[in-house]
């Protein structure tokens, strides 16, 4: 019998008949199957194997009489097709007909293959008995190829008929249709079948192949429809945790977890676009279709979040490598919601279903990340770079780690807290070090200021707080109940956020170690010694006396050890020492420096000049060494000379410790000191100079309040600096102003600023775009504070002249000696007699150095 009499005489058989003759005849058609050279005939055996005969095949028969013979032929003859479309797609149009038509033709064969596999999968399903994997072995591999072949059409479908789309559109439809149930019918056969815990290998790889490429159609249709994209992940995390032990070493973790977290972006950015187009159109959208679409994509945002949130709770000892992922999802989500600075203003019916759906699984996921030694190193990590937008979202994450400790383990409370100890470890900062060191990045949100809930008071509203009190009421809250074998990291922590340069995080740690010491436990306070204070004191005497004995300030090379303690801490007889050791060495080295001639390239005495701020700052000018100190620095501004301020750095330098000095100790100075320091500021500011200098010049001149100053004395009179005696009582600050101020821009500000006139206000943009501008150059300087970093100095300067020499060492004797005259006019009966004979000698050395130079 030839195959097509065979085909023609199998069709008008009954349904008895097919199965008296299924085993014979099956085998021939499916070498007639697999021998076809047509899609039409392949397509018209495959329906006559499926309908006909499939039925009367047992379950255990499927696989080898029928699946395993036809699929594999089913599967190429679909990619065939796929491939002829992409071949002959380019001659498509209207008046194309042959090529419409063949297209169309090519469709509807597709269409049908769909048709033949999900009457398959529902014979399969017909029988009582849950199917074992091998006798369907060939079924789900099959369809998940024509699956994904078949999605990643018709999303591509745009490109593919680029502007033809209506002429095949019905036919893509139908096509989409048909999938969808075949993937639907799918995956309920594929749950009625369950693996013991002896499956074989096989049946394992084939579970494994099922769920990585339905994980591969997700990536395909997460575009084309939200409930068959739902389903399908519902449906692979379910089998992940049917089969967990049988397959939790061959999954793709990090696949999953990434397209999970994928999907949940996605789905979040699509609520946050469509939350910004409901909230600009208005009120009243309530039942508007955009209303309804940001609904449905609120629903997937949550069922993302919290199907994430399942997996890891599930397979969370696969997961290391995913947690770097993990950390930058929950910035990205958080960066997203108020207090954020980068968060959009939406109405709050909007803002609270979107908190619902993404902020709140937040905490979830946390909670399940925190015990996990990966996630703590990325989020503990010294040198990770995060973007402006994520440092409040991280700084904030840090404080809701805090929060979860009570509800974890004590071994989670130690991996954070404690941070790294052996090189070969991961480096993990501590948890509080890490905080207050988040907390100082957050410079810009913390000038806003941006605000937080603060927490629930009896008989109070809730209220929103700033950043700082935030931070602060959960460290404490924290602290409260820390066990005292973490307090020397949080001292240490502490210690080092005091000492840093940005003084809000200092005031930050202050208030937090000023709580443990008012609020400390019995215990806490054990250990720390505040019940001993006297042992303290012992303990601190001792090492202030170490400390002097191993850095004595009597040697030049310690002087910088000296220039940043604060000496009013020292016990009193170390501090009697460290200040009479910087007074004499001070005294000596301008002894020495005046002795050489004053020579401005041995002007390098300012280790010498900061340690004695230091010494200035912390005693009363009628002390012992205020006294030392104020002849010190006399001598000094006699020496200084104005029109060298401009041009040698070293001067600027000395000059600007000797003005932050002076204006402490300026109301013991004579009147003929205080001259000469206002002749230097005039030459100073009459030419751009460091901003540093410039402060100190400031702080200086606001310390004359009303001193005295004889009418017989200097006063300065500049085009640009002005300054009147102490005893002119009233000052006309507009007439001052217009005096010494050539710019108007400048003349309006300050005007304004003295009359409090208020300008106008900025607007909220402009503010944040200012603090943005304002940071980096705030930052700049901290880190500058922080390392003692020097500004790049300038070039050498080029030798001087001869000529220019001459000129330099002949203006600064003529200022010395002026300012001495100034002196010895002003106390004319109290001229030292030595004072006669150090002149004479002076006058000698004049006639000397004139008869060397004359020819």
């Amino acid at each position: 019998m030839s195959q097509t009499t065979l085909l023609e005489e199998v069709v008008q058989w009954s349904k008895d008949t097919c199965r008296l003759e299924v085993k014979s005849v099956l085998p021939k058609l499916i070498i007639s199957f697999r021998g076809s050279l047509f899609w039409e005939e392949h397509i018209h055996v495959l329906k006559i194997i499926t309908d006909m005969f499939l039925p009367h095949l047992s379950l255990s028969e499927l696989e080898d009489e029928c699946f395993s013979k036809v699929l594999p032929k089913v599967g190429k003859m679909f990619n065939t097709l796929m491939e002829e479309i992409t071949n002959q797609v380019g001659g498509l149009s209207i008046q194309n007909t042959e090529i419409h038509s063949f297209l169309r033709n090519i469709l509807q064969v597709m269409v049908q293959v769909l048709e033949v596999l999900s009457g398959c999968v529902r014979h399969v399903c017909s029988f009582e008995e849950a199917p074992a994997l091998d006798s369907i072995r060939s079924l789900p591999s099959c369809i998940l190829k024509v699956l994904r072949n078949t999605f990643q059409h018709c999303k591509e479908s745009g490109e593919v008929y680029c502007g033809r789309l209506s002429l095949v559109g019905d036919l893509l439809q139908g096509l989409f249709k048909e999938a969808y149930s075949l993937q639907k019918g799918l995956m309920e056969l594929m749950d009625r079948i369950s693996l013991e815990n002896t499956a074989s290998e096989g049946d394992v790889s084939d579970i494994i192949t099922v769920i990585h490429s339905l994980l591969d159609i997700c990536s395909v249709i997460s575009n084309l429809d939200i409930a068959l994209h739902a389903n399908t992940w519902k449906f692979i995390i379910k089998q992940c945790v049917k089969y967990g032990s049988l397959v939790e070493e061959r999954l793709r973790h990090g696949d999953i977890t990434s397209c999970l977290c994928d999907d949940l972006l996605a789905s979040f950015h699509s609520c946050l676009e469509l939350a910004e187009q409901i909230s600009q159109a208005g009120p009243q959208v309530a039942h508007s279709p955009e209303y309804k679409l940001f609904q449905k994509t609120a629903k997937m945002c949550r069922f993302f979040a919290n199907t994430l949130v399942h997996y890891i709770k599930e397979f969370k000892a696969f997961l290391s490598k995913s947690c770097g992922r993990f950390h930058q999802l929950y910035l990205q989500i958080v960066s997203k919601f108020p207090p954020s600075l980068c968060s959009p203003v939406l109405p709050s019916p909007l803002s609270e279903e979107l908190n619902g759906a993404a902020l709140v699984p937040m905490d979830a996921l946390l909670s399940q990340l925190l015990p996990l030694r990966p996630f703590a190193e990325s989020v503990l990590n010294p040198s990770q770079q995060l973007s402006p937008e994520t440092e409040l979202p991280h700084c904030l994450l840090l404080v809701s780690v805090m929060g979860q400790f009570p509800s974890h383990p004590e071994e989670a409370l130690q991996l954070w807290c404690d941070g790294s100890h052996f090189p070969e470890d991961t480096p993990r900062l501590p948890l509080f070090r890490a905080l207050f060191q988040s907390f100082r990045r957050c410079c810009m949100e913390r000038r806003v200021p941006v605000l937080l809930p603060g927490v629930m008071m009896k008989g109070q509203a809730q209220g929103n707080v700033t950043l700082h009190h935030h931070v602060c009421v959960m460290l404490c809250a924290r602290v409260a109940s820390l066990p005292p074998e973490h307090f020397p990291l949080l001292e240490r922590s502490l210690l080092e956020a005091v000492l840093q340069p940005d003084t809000q995080t200092a005031l930050l740690a202050t208030d937090v170690w000023c709580f443990m010491a008012r609020y400390g436990t019995a215990e806490l306070c054990l250990h720390h010694g505040l019940l001993t204070a006297q042992l303290v004191m012992c303990v601190f005497h001792v090492i202030c006396m170490e400390l002097v004995e191993r850095f004595p300030p009597s040697q030049d090379d310690n002087l910088p050890v000296w220039c940043h303690i604060l000496l009013r801490a020292l016990s009193h007889d170390a501090r009697q020492r460290v200040e009479a050791d910087i007074i004499t060495l001070t005294d000596t080295t301008v002894t020495n420096w005046q002795k050489a001639g004053c020579k401005l390239g041995q002007l390098d005495k300012n280790k010498a000049l900061l340690s004695l701020l230091m010494v200035v700052r912390g005693v009363s000018p009628e002390a012992e060494c205020g006294s030392s100190a104020l002849t010190i620095i006399s001598q000094l501004w006699v020496a200084m000379c104005p029109s060298q301020v401009q041009s040698h750095p070293s001067i600027q330098c000395t000059l600007k410790l000797l003005l932050s000095m002076s204006a402490i100790l300026v109301k013991s100075f004579d009147p003929q000191v205080i001259c000469q320091a206002l002749v230097c500021v005039g030459a100073m500011v009459s030419e751009k100079c460091p901003d540093d200098l410039l402060l100190a010049a400031l702080e200086f001149l606001a310390s004359l309040g009303k001193v005295f100053i004889p009418h017989d004395s200097q006063v300065l009179y500049d085009s640009q600096v002005l300054l009147y005696d102490g005893q002119k009582n009233v000052t006309n600050h507009e007439e001052v102003i217009s005096q010494s101020l050539s710019s108007e821009d400048t003349k309006n500000k300050v005007v304004n600023f003295l009359s409090k006139t208020i300008n106008a206000q900025e607007t909220a943009e402009t503010r944040l775009e200012r603090l943005r501008l304002e940071t980096p150059v705030l930052d700049r300087h901290n880190i500058i504070l922080e390392t003692n970093e020097k500004t790049p100095c300038p070039k050498r300067a080029r030798q001087e002249t001869s000529v220019e020499e001459y000129s330099r060492y002949l203006q600064t004797a003529e200022s010395s000696l002026r300012a001495l005259q100034t002196l010895v006019e002003g106390h004319a009966t109290d001229t030292p007699d030595w004072v006669t004979s150090r002149l004479q000698e002076l006058q000698t050395l004049i006639t000397h150095i004139s008869t060397t130079t004359e020819p």
